[in-house]
This record gives structure tokens, C-alpha cells and sequence, in this order.
């Protein structure tokens, strides 16, 4: 299925069901008075977070949810049967904007979290309701209220525990079929990758993280050059970053710490939390290098980049080193445990009864 992490959808609530006029009218009480029941509540329409979806392809063809409307009341004081309301599924992870105003209603991060996103309208009152000292026989009923209409973005930002960037052509992918069983294409172009790609990466018996891969970033993304920085928030709910740096790229004039700077400037400008996230660097590649020469151009990038962080040698492409990264990364994982909510931050969604 074609991964989409944007889509735009329209929900209308259901109206409330109409108020009845209605008299009692029994053999001994002629003169009974109203019994008219109110309209039932319309259905509203919640979203609800689930396992196993990773894109919003659906709606791109179901845009339109409507809630059932409320039944109109009747006789003998019966108020009328609520519409049904709507759950509508998406990813976890989903961010919800109300389209018009720009304001998040919700950021589904946990799942079977759900978020009011339309509420049905109340239903009219019965005869029964305005009756009085002195209007006995009142003659007149509610309508019932319309149901709220919104027209809503979702945006998927996937949750991984770690997340890949760099250059395109940076061995991401290699690297990530190296480490899990995700196949994402591997070429010897750039731009390889157009979407991201979620693999699961075993370090032990019931010991695992999940790692992302993001088409690479070129100067200027923030920008729109390339593939831009469309799919940059798929990092933010990360826990480490993973810097990968090609120790011998193709081009001989290449400086791998002026692009490995230009990485981080875009992470920058696209977001200040991406910017201070804990990364590390990968000095990819090595296989194509002699030992020695490998260990001495990499010893130099960490210098020149004045880097504090871990700092691993490896190859996507044989393994190697790969063993002691995977090793790494799940104890730090151990170490800074996700915060309730499936994000690195206080993650309980505003209900849309705040919302709206």
C-alpha cells in the first residue's frame, strides 16, 4: 500500500431529532395534558487511534463521515433514539488540525486513544417542556440543534525509537536491511528512497526497537530542494538519532563534514527539539577503505566536527559494526524508557469536548 502521512477529511455530526407535541388521551383523564417527548441526540463522529495502519491512503478515498441523526420524539413523554455514533480508525501517531483555523485538536499517540472530533446536535424539546401555570396546552416543540461539521487534516508522524538521516546515498537503507528485515530499494543513485520505511530491529529474546528510514536531506531542504523536509517529523518522536556520514563518497571533491553540518542546520531550521535530540554518528562505508586509512579519515570528521557524542564505525553493506551499534542503541533505549503517551513529552490528546 502507498505510503501517505497527510490527508484531509470533512466530518459532520449528526442533528438532533425533533421535539413531539403530543396530548394524553386516557378514558379517565380527559384533560391530561402534553406528553410530547424531546428528539434524541444526534451521533457524533471520534477518531480512534489502532494498531496496524501506517499510512492514510484510505482517505484519500473515504472523506466524508457523517454521524446518524437523532429520531424525533413521541407520545407518552418517550424521548426518540440517539443516532449513532461514528469511530472513524487511523494510525497511531496521528496529529488532527482542524483545517480552517490551523488549531491541533488532538495528537493520537497511544493506542485506542480517541478524540471527539464532531459533536451531535441536542435533540428539541417536547410540548412537554413548556408547559406552565399558564400555558397548560402548549403547542409548539424544538427542532433539534444541527450537528457540528468540520473539515479536519491528519498528519501521521510514525513512531520509531530510532530514526536515520543524512545525505542521499548515505548507505540509510543498506543500513537498515543490514539491522531488520525492512526491504527498502537500494541503489546506486541518489533520492532511492521517497517515503519512510519502519524496520524492527532484534537485538535478543524479547529485546527490540523499532528503526525509521527517511528520504536523505540535501542543502536547502528546508527550502523545498530535493524532497524537501516533508518527511523531517517523522523524526520527531524519536528517541536517539542516527547520523550516518559516508567516509568515501563517490564525488572526490565532497567534504563529508560540510555536508554532515549542512544535515544539522536543516534539522534546525525545520524544528528546534530535532536540533538538540541525542544523536550519534555513523562513519559508513569503512569497507571501501583500508582499516587504517578508514580509522584515520574518521578520527579527522570527528575532530574537524568537534563531536562529543558515541561515534561508531560500520558498514551497511558486510555487517560490520553493526552488531555493536544494535547493542548500544538498546541499552540506551533501556536507559531513557518512552514517556506515557508513545512520545517524548506529555502526550495525553486535549478530548475533543476541550476541543470543541
Amino acid at each position: 500500500m502507498k505510503f501517505v502521512d497527510e490527508a484531509k477529511l470533512r466530518v459532520e455530526a449528526g442533528n438532533g431529532g425533533r421535539g413531539c407535541v403530543s396530548f394524553r388521551r386516557e378514558k379517565f383523564a380527559p384533560f391530561g395534558g402534553p406528553d410530547g417527548g424531546d428528539g434524541g441526540l444526534g451521533g457524533s463522529v471520534y477518531l480512534r487511534a489502532v494498531e496496524g495502519m501506517n499510512t492514510l491512503a484510505d482517505f484519500r478515498i473515504s472523506r466524508l463521515y457523517k454521524g446518524k441523526n437523532g429520531e424525533g420524539g413521541s407520545g407518552n413523554d418517550c424521548t426518540g433514539h440517539g443516532g449513532d455514533d461514528v469511530y472513524v480508525s487511523i494510525p497511531v501517531g496521528t496529529v488532527v488540525l482542524d483545517k480552517e483555523t490551523g488549531e491541533q485538536l488532538g495528537d493520537l499517540a497511544v493506542e485506542g486513544q480517541t478524540l471527539l472530533v464532531a459533536k451531535g446536535g441536542k435533540g428539541g424539546w417536547g410540548n412537554t417542556r413548556f408547559k406552565s401555570s399558564t400555558n397548560r396546552t402548549p403547542r409548539k416543540a424544538g427542532l433539534g440543534l444541527p450537528g457540528e461539521k468540520r473539515e479536519l487534516m491528519l498528519e501521521l508522524k510514525l513512531i520509531a525509537d530510532v530514526g536515520l538521516l543524512g545525505l542521499p546515498n548515505a548507505g540509510k537503507s543498506t543500513l537498515i536491511r543490514a539491522v531488520s528485515s525492512a526491504r527498502p530499494k537500494v541503489a546506486d543513485y541518489p533520492f532511492t528512497t521517497l517515503y519512510p520505511n519502519l524496520g524492527v530491529v532484534t537485538v535478543g529474546p524479547g529485546r527490540s526497537f523499532v528503526m525509521a528510514d527517511i528520504p536523505g536531506l540535501i542543502e536547502g531542504a528546508a527550502d523545498g530542494a530535493g524532497l524537501g523536509i516533508r518527511f523531517l517529523k517523522h523524526l520527531q518522536r524519536t528517541r536517539v538519532l542516527l547520523h550516518l556520514i559516508d567516509l568515501a563518497p563517490p564525488d572526490p571533491d565532497a567534504d563529508p563534514v560540510k555536508d554532515a553540518r549542512t544535515i544539522v542546520a536543516e534539522l534546525k531550521k525545520f524544528a528546534a527539539d530535532l536540533g538538540r535530540k541525542e544523536r550519534w554518528l555513523l562513519i559508513n562505508k569503512i569497507d571501501l577503505l583500508e582499516p587504517k586509512e578508514a580509522e584515520r579519515r574518521a578520527k579527522e570528521i570527528v575532530r574537524r566536527l568537534r563531536f562529543k557524542g558515541p561515534v561508531f564505525l560500520i558498514s551497511g553493506a558486510t555487517g560490520a559494526g553493526t552488531e555493536q551499534l544494535k547493542q548500544a542503541v538498546m541499552r540506551y533505549l533501556d536507559d531513557h524508557p518512552r514517556q506515557v503517551g508513545g512520545i517524548d513529552e506529555p502526550a495525553e490528546a486535549p478530548l475533543a469536548a476541550d476541543a470543541t
